[in-house]
């Protein structure tokens, strides 16, 4: 069912673009419009930056405790809201509704643990040759930008803003042109009612026709100070270079080629169980995606016939159906790319061992067998319901197939050998890596980033807590430094 016509919000105000712009937002799952958003330009995106930027001193100088408890009452908000928030992630995202589930779930545990944040942010006091008070700090930024993707909406939205909002910064959001209700708007109606003050929280939802001008005015603007990027490669890489020549804070987690390794020694069961939920969860359209399963060459018939008939038995369908967990891409442009990659793979000797085909944008989960590492789909991350299995001769081979990737966000490993596990993580070139699980697993208070094309920097834990904080050195003299004579009144 279609929501009703959505405005910005800015300054604590829900208001029309300022040329009255709008655009449709389409779901997936049947491809009739869902609902209208308002259109911003880049005027609307000054308007929220100044908001923010007027409201900063306030909030910034507002007890932590204070920050701490509105942050802690959206995650109970969001709670009470979770039923409508499911169906919302399936219509306007495609979400299955397990992943909807999940989704609001997890998204309230972001808001725990960012109001835990705010009582973290620690400094030191450091010893001093000249017995001065010597304290190290640390501040809020100021205004931060937050620019989130579509696949996971709330979890990746609020995970960029929340722990900003807790250190007392101020935001200006921008989600997904795909999804601006789940990603954004439902977030400034819950924010509002949980007591946060005009202009520290604000959202500017627009077109991709208009993603170019807002985008460059939420980087360049002189009142921001951080950014907070979510999203494809190409695009982080242009955001990071802009926050860069601009000298200003940038966290980018961005895509990923991860890899399951799964040793000889490995459970099969528990491997299988691995790949298929690591590959297809959300249909394969999450930054940490099993994208390449690696088999040791000793159990990968054994492995493959049971991953292929663990995966055929997926169900495809309406989403809003929670036994049919494979729903809808997001748009026609990933099923192209999929669809290549695919093909690509055929034309140089993979084999299709199960699935293929689609169904417009219900593309049927997949595993490709005698894939190597020519093919596109070795090298391009795929963001789809695909599953290429590579074989290989030794725990070295494998190693070095995982590591041959210009990505390096996470990795899993399947081994019954829980110290040959944490070895082969550790020769790992990602930023995180998990024993005896897939790839695709994430903790609100853990440091989540990558390295390589999956980004720089961290959200959460004490290292999101850094990302949105600035250190400063103060001191207090006492009398111990003494200048040298010369430059003294009375020297004595």
């Amino acid at each position: 069912m279609a929501t009703d016509k959505r405005n910005l919000y800015i300054g604590g105000n829900w208001v029309d673009a300022a040329n009255g712009a709008e655009f449709p937002v389409y779901s997936p799952a049947t491809g009739t419009v869902w609902s209208s958003v308002a259109d911003a330009s880049r005027a609307d995106t000054q308007a929220a930056i100044d908001a923010a930027r007027e409201a900063f001193p306030a909030w910034s100088s507002t007890p932590h405790s204070r920050r701490a408890r509105i942050i802690h009452k959206v995650g109970d908000i969001l709670e009470a809201r979770a039923k409508e928030l499911h169906e919302i992630l399936v219509d306007e995202g495609g979400s299955w509704i397990g992943k909807g589930m999940f989704e609001t779930y997890y998204s309230s545990g972001v808001f725990r643990a960012a109001a835990a944040a705010a009582y973290q942010v620690n400094g030191e006091m450091l010893p001093s040759e000249y017995g001065k008070v010597s304290l190290v700090v640390r501040e809020p930024l100021g205004v931060v930008s937050v620019i989130s993707p579509w696949n996971f909406p709330m979890i990746l939205s609020s995970r960029g803003f929340a722990p900003a909002l807790a250190v007392g910064n101020c935001v200006v959001l921008k989600p997904s042109e795909e999804t601006p209700v789940a990603g954004g708007l439902v977030f400034a109606e819950m924010l509002e009612e949980a007591g946060v003050p005009p202009g520290v929280f604000n959202v500017v939802t627009c077109s991709r026709d208009n993603v170019a001008e807002v985008g460059d005015e939420l980087i360049s603007n002189p009142a921001v100070q951080g950014i907070s990027f979510t999203g494809s490669t190409a695009v982080g890489r242009q955001v990071a270079a802009q926050a860069g020549g601009l000298l200003k804070k940038c966290c980018a987690e961005l895509g990923g080629k991860d890899a399951l390794i799964v040793l000889a020694d490995a459970d099969i069961e528990r491997a299988v169980n691995a790949a298929t939920f690591g590959s297809f969860m959300h249909n394969g359209q999450i930054c940490m995606s099993v994208e390449r399963v690696i088999v040791d060459s000793s159990i990968a018939d054994e492995f493959t016939s049971k991953f292929v008939a663990n995966t055929s038995k997926l169900n495809v369908g309406d989403p809003h159906e929670l036994g049919n967990c494979i729903g809808p891409l997001i748009n026609r442009k990933q099923l192209d790319k999929i669809r290549g990659q695919v093909d690509d793979a055929v034309t140089h000797g993979a084999q299709i061992l199960c699935g293929g085909g689609n169904d417009g944008l219900f593309f049927e989960p997949t595993v490709l067998g005698n894939v190597n590492r020519d093919m596109r789909i070795f090298k391009e991350e795929t963001f789809g319901p695909v599953a290429p299995v590579i074989v290989a001769d030794g725990v070295d081979d494998a190693v070095d197939i995982a590591n041959d990737s210009d990505y390096g966000l996470s990795a899993g490993i399947i081994t019954r050998n829980e110290e040959q596990g944490l070895a082969v993580a550790g020769r790992l070139r990602t930023g995180m890596a998990h024993v005896n699980d897939c790839s695709v697993h994430d903790e609100p208070h853990v440091p989540f980033g990558g390295i390589g094309a999956s980004g720089l920097g961290r959200h959460g834990g004490r290292q999101g807590i850094d990302t949105f904080t600035e250190t400063r050195w103060i001191t207090l003299e006492r009398g111990g430094r003494q200048y040298p004579p010369p430059f003294l009144m009375n020297p004595g």
